[in-house]
């Protein structure tokens, strides 16, 4: 459905961008026909650095529009590294056509998701990480973080930037709605009824205890690809959302 809607709709789009921490810059594409009347935001996160990366490329269709929103910061052809939470067309449809476009880069992702998908799927040899390995960008320092099932796929994982305590959190907090780029109010009742619609998330024992694990990095801000980035009470935030999934997921309860 969301592919669909981005081919679709890709004409008519346009992709804002906006500066959600120290040269971290929030590339968001509102598409009206996904889960309308609200319509579903998709976002990519720009770290600009002396090896600049992306975190989503997007779908393979919104290429334009995301590729013209990394040009209003940096030249396209500098992006260094392409990185996403999961292998999912909305994360990392385009890294081919990225690849093409930026002859340095090349896609990072945690050991497993390369052995499994990407060593097949990328046109150049991806960048296997382990977990909590840090790749230095000069200027900016991201950590890998495997999160295997959270929110779902075998080799999800988060990036952390740790010079402005940014999380990179790909579909964990994921709501409907097109609202403000950033903001400090309740991120986690919007994510609730967004899995109540979805029901996209892998439930298991591990779950809440993973997502709240997340919250002892101690993030300023949280980026979320579907919806606002959250500024507020980040370790507070990640352990409610814990807390709901222990409490109206794992326990099988859909009030």
């Amino acid at each position: 459905m969301r592919g669909a809607a981005a081919r679709r709709m890709v004409g008519d789009m346009e992709t804002n961008v906006t500066e959600i921490a120290s040269d971290i810059y929030r590339l968001s594409t509102w598409v009206p026909d996904v889960a309308p009347p609200a319509g579903f935001t998709f976002n990519q996160f720009l770290v600009v650095a002396d090896e600049p990366l992306l975190f989503h490329t997007g779908h393979r269709q919104m290429f334009p529009l995301v590729s013209e929103a990394v040009s209003r910061i940096i030249p396209v052809e500098d992006v260094r590294w392409l990185t996403f939470g999961h292998v999912e067309a909305d994360e990392c449809g385009s890294m081919n056509t990225w690849l093409e476009a930026a002859p340095r880069s090349q896609v990072a992702h945690g050991a497993l998701g390369c052995m499994v998908s990407l060593d097949d799927l990328c046109d150049r040899p991806p960048r296997p990480l382990a977990h909590g390995e840090v790749l230095d960008l000069g200027g900016k320092r991201v950590r890998h973080l495997d999160t295997p099932h959270v929110p779902h796929g075998w080799e999800a994982r988060v990036l952390f930037e740790e010079t402005t305590g940014t999380l990179l959190c790909g579909d964990l907090f994921t709501q409907l709605g097109n609202g403000e780029a950033l903001t400090t109010g309740d991120i986690v009742e919007p994510a609730v009824e967004g899995e109540l619609l979805f029901h996209a998330s892998s439930l298991a024992p591990s779950t809440a205890v993973t997502i709240a694990g997340l919250a002892d990095l101690e993030p300023t801000t949280l980026a979320l690809m579907h919806g606002p980035s959250f500024a507020g009470d980040c370790k507070a935030a990640l352990r409610d959302l814990a807390g709901a999934y222990d409490e109206r997921f794992l326990a099988g309860s859909s009030a």
